[in-house]
């Protein structure tokens, strides 16, 4: 796989923390983080788009305030030059994926979801239906979670999110992470994220070089 630099957060930080980061945001940053209606949402936003910013600041030498971020055809946030990015979050945990080619990433906490079989059918392939309906209920959340990860973090990696058809690809469901179908010149990777997360990350396959 692509060289990934993988760094997560917390996102419950501390008031001063949050003012901070909200320094380093543009401001169409901020009129979106001025327009969620619940104060914890509005922090989590902060955070992450904060986060984002000093890590790439980090990443090219450039004043974490002063980055300007341009906007893919599907919406996916992008940084004129590189690097490529992908940005996820789930309850109180940020995940991201930095790379020199396209990448994607998604982290999933493991949370209750009594309808996740109904949504499997809905939007997943029938071999990832298939693999999900020999598990216990127990066993199926778990597997259901590390599936959407693989596969929101194979879209993001697309550029397309969520506007791609999720049946229109293929991943394992176990702890081993393949794409099975439909995912040819692409490579996916399991990341630790914690006992109560699931989360994965998608590049390029890129050629050897000899």
């Amino acid at each position: 796989m692509a060289s990934v630099e993988i760094r997560f957060d917390r996102l419950d930080v501390e008031p001063a923390e949050v003012a901070y980061l909200a320094r380093l945001l543009d401001a169409e940053e901020c009129e979106r983080a001025a327009r969620f209606r619940f104060e914890a949402d509005r922090r989590r936003f902060i955070v992450r788009r904060g986060r984002l910013r000093e890590r790439l600041g980090e990443r090219t030498g450039q004043a974490p305030e002063r980055l300007a971020f341009g906007i893919g055809p599907f919406g996916k946030p992008e940084l004129p030059g590189g690097p490529r990015f992908s940005l996820s979050h789930s309850g109180e945990r940020m995940m991201l994926a930095i790379s020199d080619v396209e990448v994607g990433c998604d982290i999933e906490r493991h949370r209750p979801l009594d309808d996740w079989r109904a949504i499997a059918d809905r939007l997943f392939a029938p071999g990832e239906r298939a693999q999900l309906a020999a598990l216990d209920e127990a066993e199926g959340r778990a597997a259901f979670f590390r599936c959407w990860a693989r596969k929101e973090a194979f879209v993001k990696a697309l550029g397309q999110g969520l506007s791609y058809p999720l049946d229109a690809f293929e991943v394992t469901v176990g702890p081993e992470a393949r794409l099975l179908r439909g995912g040819e010149g692409w490579r996916i990777a399991v990341v630790k994220a914690g006992s109560d997360c699931a989360a994965a990350v998608v590049t390029r396959e890129l050629p050897l070089r000899t």
